[in-house]
């Protein structure tokens, strides 16, 4: 590996203005710090939020559940910032987390970095577009919806709305707003919108969750299932924990961040790990407390209410998905228009024209792929574990070893060295509890279920 990286550009760092990388067909170096705060928050606070009490809680429980996610936010924080602290390194800025990597580690690792990245994305995306069917086959239940229902007599006339035809609905919906869409930096207001649907899904959840709690009877607490998969599904918790505050793409959204880059996305990272954590703390533990081991994966599910207030809140959720989608699909969309988009305005016909069959087929693959494997947990678990602990822990610390070896005492040197070797073999048994659920869920399930 070309490990030749202790480069010095440190001593003049804070004597230059750092270059940025010109090739890209996106914007760079144009948003405000809290932008990309809200563009973090987005993430961690999006529909997925409403599965933790599920995914996380139940197999933890109480003590583990709540321990877990703050030391879990805390690591986080930390990895990020040392990735953040990297963005500039040889005298330009880093764009992509993959030209990073290269940089540090030469083209085989650049490749690999790409392939680690694009499994995360395309997984998340994928629990997205699940996410977002589930919210519209539960307002289909909640309330007969006219345009739902005359969509879905075309395909099968039973009368009832099935999950894989949400799904496809919801991935339609979706791409209808990335060929909309050229780039990150063009969310601007939308983030507003998405940081609005999120306070309403979250707090109906909330209200809901604290008056069924309040009637109900004593909640059972107990970590169900057997001693085997009760191991399994532990383990996948811990991979869920990571992968509720981690994006994977952080250079890519610290490549938006006006100068002083690193500055300015450390105030972004403090603003996610602070008050954008409370919204996901709240929903979290008052899932957990009002409905205990019974808690559905979607807590919307599991609440009581007027009619009304329940399609607000998924209506809130599908909306917020499509917009959160976009975020984490804009690594994928970048590298597409610049390597084969052509220039000009990107509101120009042939470049809308370039997004509706690209962007149009990379979504009908993610929507595929949801409708035939709709498990969100599972899906969260093997996202954690085969992309977030590597790109965000893994990879982050190996990285900030190699860039500042010369700079690091032993201590500093060891306590890196034990996140690397200690999240490498914990990435590895969270893949295999991952992959043993996905497995047990297949059994349980078939292909486009209707769950």
């Amino acid at each position: 590996m070309e490990t030749a990286v202790v480069i010095g550009e440190d001593k003049r760092r804070n004597d230059e203005k750092l270059i940025a990388l010109d090739d890209t067909a996106h914007q760079i170096s144009t948003d405000p710090w809290y932008q990309a705060g809200f563009v973090l928050t987005t993430g961690i606070n999006s529909s997925y939020v409403l599965g933790y009490s599920g995914s996380i809680m139940v197999p933890l429980g109480w003590i583990g559940g709540v321990v877990g996610l703050l030391l879990a936010a805390a690591m986080s924080l930390y990895a990020n910032i040392l990735v953040a602290r990297l963005h500039e390194v040889g005298g330009r800025r880093k764009i992509r987390y993959r030209d990073l990597a290269g940089y540090i580690y030469g083209k085989k690792m650049y490749r690999l970095t790409w392939a680690l990245q694009y499994v995360n994305l395309f997984m998340i995306n994928t629990g997205y577009i699940i996410l977002a069917g589930q919210a519209l086959k539960l307002m289909a239940c909640i309330l007969s919806l006219t345009f739902l229902k005359a969509i879905y007599v075309l395909f099968r006339d039973d009368g009832a709305l099935k999950l894989p035809y949400c799904i496809a609905i919801a991935g339609f919906v979706c791409a209808l707003f990335a060929f909309g869409i050229p780039h990150l930096s063009a969310l601007r207001v939308w983030l507003g919108f998405s940081t609005l649907f999120s306070l309403v899904y979250i707090v109906i959840a909330f209200a809901l969750s604290l008056k069924d709690g309040l009637k109900s009877e004593a909640r059972d607490y107990s970590i169900p299932t057997s001693h085997w998969d009760k191991v399994f599904s532990i383990v996948g918790a811990v991979a869920n924990l990571v992968f509720a505050y981690n994006t994977g793409m952080l250079p890519e959204i610290q490549a938006t961040v006006k100068e002083p880059a690193i500055k300015n996305m450390e105030k972004a990272l403090w603003f996610q790990f602070t008050v954008g954590g409370l919204p996901l703390y709240a929903v979290t533990f008052l899932g957990y407390w009002a409905y205990g081991s019974s808690t559905s994966s979607y807590l919307l599910n599991s609440v009581q209410g007027p009619v009304w207030v329940k399609v607000v809140a998924n209506v809130a959720s599908f909306l917020q998905t499509v917009i959160a989608l976009h975020i984490f699909a804009s690594p994928m969309y970048e590298y597409l228009d610049t390597k084969h988009g052509r220039g000009g305005s990107p509101y120009e016909l042939h470049n809308v024209l370039f997004r509706i069959f690209v962007r149009g087929g990379y979504l009908t693959v993610n929507t595929l792929v949801a409708a035939l494997l709709p498990f969100l947990g599972d899906f969260m678990s093997l996202t954690g574990a085969l992309s977030t602990f590597p790109l965000t822990f893994v990879l982050a610390n190996h990285m900030y070893l190699m860039v500042k070896n010369r700079k690091l005492s032993m201590p500093r040197k060891a306590w890196h060295w034990l996140n690397v070797v200690g999240f490498s073999l914990l990435a590895i048994l969270a893949a295999i509890a991952a992959m043993k659920l996905i497995s047990v869920d297949s059994k349980t399930y078939h292909l486009f279920a209707d769950i």
